[in-house]
């Protein structure tokens, strides 16, 4: 049975999409769930891009030892050398290097003739081999590129080591029909094919992606690159999890193995969801919330009489059975420590001893805990520790009445140590918050998206807000969970603003460390 990796590209590709920005912890938490999840190649980021990438992916590449971890690089050796300080210290070290080849791309934005590209392909791929065991080369916009060029460029970047070669559909054009004969075309006509990994990378722009990308397997694909969610620049990337129950259901067509372990990804879609704060829409394929709700009375009959009859994928195969939960405000520190254990987290007895204290507390307030309260006690846990100074909600009140000015109050620590009390007015308890919340972090802050959502079921459910906003030219993603919404809200807009701080600290601190060695 022939295997097919899955390289998922959440961390990087992922994060392109507008308003998601993930730091360091949030990263590593989802490379430890990409990991669990049996992801073959997990692309932890663009090391060159920025400080914070260069960090997450270093980090990375350290403690993910189950899957191969790599990080994108451009054609320039300074990306190289980069890519490689991050990514040395990994189990089996392996870079992504691109380069576009489309006349459009190479004449408007490379300005580069079609030779030129070629060698500086081959140069790029050469020296990454002089120091990267694994090297995948990126053919960008593969598929609006001249057939004959690709397979010119292609037999060129595997003379020169290349270990992996990916022809992506970079803008989502393609029709499965065409994106696979272009992987027929290219199996039949470029030298050494055959020892090199053959990779698919679809967008989703006509809503073919997780299609294409079947097709390009159908037709000798080895590698298929998506996201979770099918998150990423505008339209998004092929859900991996798809592709992954689409091979699975369908194995009797297929007779394909994936090494993905399927009873992850509902917990590993519902991490990403909540760490990127895109929200999962209710009838999507596999993980949304309606893929097993049944509201027509012909099939509610069908359902009871056999699941079978409208149900081809049940809710256990990818996880999202739930066992009924034992854990209350009785319980104690052991059993909560192997429910730890079992959700998959991995907890010093510091660590446990901080969430069990959170889990109390909650337990005192909530009539039932649900193990969505538990996924977000153990993960915030696991998130939220920094030694950079930043803002700290320690109070909120809110005044409001139909007939009244609605007026918000908010304690907070600041950057400096100083502990401070602020007050203002909006046109509702929401914007009260945020308008006395912009007073305190003295910035210039416009909201771009503000998002509401329960965390499980029932009206004492915690409330978790997240937060888009644009802080001194800066576009930042915040959240918050709390179990009263205005609380959450006012979390989620100070997380945001904290990104920023950590984010400046980390370059100020990688500038400083250079003008130090210079």
């Amino acid at each position: 049975m022939r295997r097919i990796d899955f390289f998922d590209t959440t961390l990087r590709d992922g994060e392109q999409s507008a308003g998601i920005n993930l730091n360091t912890a949030e990263k590593l938490e989802i490379a430890r769930q990409l990991e669990r999840l049996g992801a073959s190649v997990i692309e932890a980021g663009f090391p060159a891009s920025s400080p914070g990438d260069f960090e997450a992916v270093q980090r990375i590449a350290t403690t993910v030892r189950n899957s191969t971890v790599t990080g994108l690089a451009r054609a320039v050796k300074s990306d190289i050398d980069t890519s490689w300080d991050a990514l040395k210290g990994a189990e089996q070290p392996h870079l992504h290097v691109f380069l576009a080849t489309s006349p459009i791309h190479m004449e408007y934005k490379l300005k580069k003739t079609p030779d030129q590209v070629v060698d500086i392909a081959v140069e790029a791929v050469k020296y990454a081999r002089s120091k990267f065991p694994l090297v995948q080369w990126s053919a960008e916009d593969a598929f609006r590129s001249d057939p004959a060029f690709l397979v010119r460029i292609l037999n060129e970047v595997i003379a020169a080591g290349a270990t992996t070669v990916n022809i992506p559909d970079t803008v989502g054009y393609a029709s499965p029909q065409e994106y696979g004969a272009l992987f027929r075309f290219l199996k039949e006509n470029v030298r050494g094919i055959d020892r090199v990994k053959l990779s698919a990378h679809c967008h989703d722009d006509l809503g073919m992606a997780v299609a294409n990308s079947i097709a390009a397997i159908e037709n000798g694909a080895d590698q298929v690159e998506g996201t979770i969610n099918g998150i990423g620049e505008r339209a998004g990337n092929a859900a991996l999890e798809e592709i992954a129950v689409a091979l699975h259901i369908r194995k009797d067509f297929y007779n394909l193995e994936t090494g993905i372990h399927l009873n992850e990804i509902k917990r590993t879609s519902e991490l990403v969801s909540r760490l990127t704060g895109v929200m999962i829409q209710p009838n999507k394929a596999v993980v949304g919330k309606n893929a097993f709700a049944h509201e027509s009375g012909i099939h509610q009959d069908g359902m009871l009489k056999n699941p079978e009859t409208y149900e081809i994928i049940t809710p256990a195969l990818i996880g999202a059975a739930k066992e009924p939960l034992a854990l209350g405000k009785h319980s104690g520190r052991a059993a909560f420590k192997d429910r730890a254990i079992t959700m998959g987290f991995t907890v010093s007895d510091d660590q446990l001893n901080e969430v069990f204290a959170e889990f109390k507390e909650l337990a005192d307030k909530k009539k039932e805990i649900t193990e969505d309260d538990l996924f977000v006690l153990f993960t915030r846990q696991q998130l939220e520790h920094t030694d950079t100074p930043i803002y700290d909600l320690e109070s909120i009140q809110v005044q409001y009445g139909t007939n009244n000015v609605p007026t918000a109050t908010v304690t907070s620590s600041t950057p400096e140590g100083e502990t401070v009390s602020v007050a203002t007015t909006g046109a509702g308890s929401v914007e009260a918050i945020f308008n006395t919340l912009e007073l305190l972090v003295k910035g210039d802050v416009h909201i771009l998206d503000y998002q509401v959502s329960s965390i499980g079921k029932g009206r004492d459910a915690l409330g978790q807000a997240v937060v888009n906003l644009n802080f001194n030219g800066k576009q930042l993603t915040g959240r918050g969970i709390a179990q009263d919404v205005l609380e959450a809200s006012a979390k989620a807009y100070l997380n945001a603003i904290n990104r920023q701080l950590v984010r400046q600290s980390l370059e100020t601190q990688k500038e400083l460390a250079v003008e130090t060695v210079n």
